[in-house]
């Protein structure tokens, strides 16, 4: 993990999920996932968009080309934890495709327009995914 994202989970969990600097004002959450081919335990703070009760997540890895980490992980191993504010719950990740994908990307773009940009700007279709509360 690097050491940005180490204080940033820690600044989420010492303020239940308000953070600052550069994902001041953002909806974030984090996940914690399991590596693909390690196993080993890691968490991603992410930006998020709620819409009817769903939560989905996007793969941007801030416009690079290649796919984040997470995003491989959790298609290897979709079963994740999940921390928005103060609540942390079971959840599956699982991947949105099609035209739900493409809806869903836009209004997301359309509200944070940098995701508009990195999509633009980038050979791959940046994923979009669900996380479903495990009950």
């Amino acid at each position: 993990m690097t050491d940005r994202n180490a204080n940033i989970i820690e600044e989420f969990r010492s303020n239940e999920g308000r953070v600052g600097g550069h994902f001041e004002g953002a909806t974030l959450l984090l996940l914690t996932h399991r590596g693909a081919k390690s196993g080993t335990e890691r968490t991603n703070p992410l930006m998020y968009r709620e819409e009817g009760g769903r939560i989905f997540v996007f793969a941007s890895k801030g416009g690079h080309t290649a796919h984040p980490h997470w995003y491989l992980n959790v298609m290897a191993n979709p079963d994740v934890t999940v921390e928005i504010g103060d609540r942390s719950f079971r959840a599956r990740a699982v991947e949105v495709t099609g035209d739900e994908r493409d809806e869903i990307f836009a209004r997301q773009a359309e509200d944070w327009p940098a995701f508009g940009k990195y999509q633009h700007d980038n050979p791959r279709t940046i994923p979009v995914v669900e996380l479903v509360e495990v009950r």
